[in-house]
């Protein structure tokens, strides 16, 4: 599918893959790419996870996993689910029946671990459960623990293998009628990642679940994160991302939205264009950024600001936004509403009325998308 028209250069055709639905949410063929992520909590905290849920959903998650580790967390699942805003994928890992007591307590989907789930007649119970409480499936291969035949095989962890893993247990599911399964093949490594998400993506019609698996900090996480998935999803492959960090679950959220709004995938919220800043900068344009971030982050409504500290880009950069203010010397920079100038507001007090512009904007925007509908 073509995103864009009128500028080539920018189209992305998005693989065409089936549609399945977590919840109330579709993943797979023209449906939006989802954002997910995962609570950090125990999982028997309920308070403390459904809060961590809560404020996933709040900065844009999707879909929330929560791990499923004992029979304790199956129970707390329930209540988990019921006061869940968004549909809750539940993590399994070694004990089969975790999967069974999930898809009772109300997960909408089950990600189980072909490499660690057990044989095959298990993984057919885990299956039953599924189909009897409408729950589907994500296959979650993974680099750090694949079967043992499959390692004898190849040596180590590869794509091959990789893709190989995940097929045998495709195998598995349509072999009992189920159909109801998005899959993943993630690794730490970047190139391992990617080599093998590309195999799958031919292999299979299934929908895709995107990650670079334990890609580290904040920092270096986004980083990993933003070269592997950006590049698959530039390359249309992906139907839903989960961004791993070893941060806040809600960074994850944020990183995976700016992800896909740099792709032009996905649009929420407001888009800030600013400058890194020099001598000509006409104001204080890091700590700026950073206050408006921290300001505006209850916009949902898809929009443009720039932020540039002198008149060299900044004009122009604001031709292409919703609201803009470039620096001009002398305490006082110009504010662009739609991309024309509009009048110039002293620095003491731009950041305020920068506020004020975009929210006014932002109603007016979310007023003609009604009398639209």
């Amino acid at each position: 599918m073509s995103l864009n028209h009128v500028r080539p250069w920018r189209d992305i055709y998005r693989r065409k893959s089936r549609q399945i639905m977590v919840g109330n949410v579709p993943v797979g063929d023209d449906a939006p790419i989802a954002v997910q992520t995962m609570t950090n909590t125990l999982t028997t905290d309920v308070a403390a996870t459904v809060a961590q849920v809560q404020a996933a959903a709040e900065a844009g998650a999707d879909i929330v996993r929560v791990s499923v580790p004992d029979e304790a967390s199956s129970k707390a699942l329930k209540e988990i689910v019921r006061e869940s805003p968004v549909p809750i994928v539940a993590d399994i890992h070694f004990h089969y029946r975790r999967g069974i007591e999930a898809a009772e307590a109300g997960a909408a989907c089950l990600r189980i671990n072909p490499g660690n789930i057990g044989d095959e007649a298990r993984v057919k119970e885990v299956i039953k459960a599924a189909r009897d409480h409408n729950c589907s499936i994500r296959i979650g291969v993974n680099a750090g623990s694949l079967e043992k035949h499959l390692l004898e095989k190849y040596g180590e962890p590869c794509p091959e293998a990789m893709v190989e893993s995940g097929l045998e247990h495709i195998r598995i599911l349509q072999d009992n009628d189920f159909h109801e399964f998005k899959i993943s093949v993630k690794a730490s490594d970047v190139f391992l990642s990617a080599a093998a998400y590309q195999g799958i993506a031919e292999a299979t019609d299934a929908p895709i679940h995107l990650g670079i698996t334990e890609a580290g900090g904040l920092v270096s996480g986004t980083i990993k994160s933003a070269i592997g998935l950006g590049n698959l999803l530039w390359m249309g492959i992906g139907d839903t991302i989960r961004v791993s960090l070893s941060a806040d679950p809600v960074e994850e959220v944020k990183v995976g939205f700016e992800i896909l709004k740099s792709l032009g995938l996905r649009h929420r919220g407001v888009n800030i264009i600013s400058c890194p800043s020099c001598a000509r900068q006409g104001f204080d344009v890091i700590k700026t950024v950073e206050t408006l971030e921290r300001r505006l982050e209850h916009i949902k409504t898809p929009m443009s600001l720039s932020i540039i500290g002198c008149v060299v880009n900044g004009p122009g950069e604001a031709l292409m936004t919703d609201v803009g203010f470039t620096g001009g010397g002398a305490g006082s920079g110009m504010v662009y509403l739609a991309g024309k100038a509009s009048h110039k507001m002293s620095n003491e007090q731009m950041i305020d009325h920068i506020v004020e512009q975009v929210e006014n904007k932002a109603a007016e925007l979310d007023a003609a998308a009604e009398a639209a509908e």
